[in-house]
């Protein structure tokens, strides 16, 4: 009996360390297209026990959004999705609470996507 819950999370934990791999995997492709579009802003909010948010801007050299993903949930199904309602606003017109109004994780990481970095 002890030998079979081991094996289960053993093999519990191996598939997830696989699943895991696999969407950070899919996460780093539309990160690194994203970045070869321009300038990236990236934001993440969540908690421990929240569902985490990852938002990630492109600007063209207009400062206006040529492309963006966002990636949520607590599972390793999460996948990045692109946010359509934003493509081809102007950074300046950006605001987190219009465009998810009824989230608040989503604010939070669009608001740190649009503090970029520079250097």
């Amino acid at each position: 009996m002890v030998t079979t819950l081991i094996t289960v999370a053993v093999i519990a934990w191996l598939g997830q360390l696989a699943l895991g791999g696999w969407q950070i995997h899919r996460f780093n492709r539309a990160f690194d297209a994203l970045c070869q579009r321009g300038g990236v802003g990236v934001g993440r909010s969540g908690g421990r026990f929240k569902p985490r948010v990852i938002v990630a801007i492109a600007l063209d050299e207009n400062n206006n959004v040529c492309d963006s993903l966002i990636m949520r949930g607590m599972t390793v199904f999460a996948r990045p999705t692109k946010i359509q309602a934003i493509n081809g606003m102007s950074w300046q017109e950006l605001e987190p609470d219009v465009i998810f109004p009824n989230d608040s994780l989503c604010q939070d990481a669009l608001s740190l996507a649009l503090k970029l970095k520079h250097g």
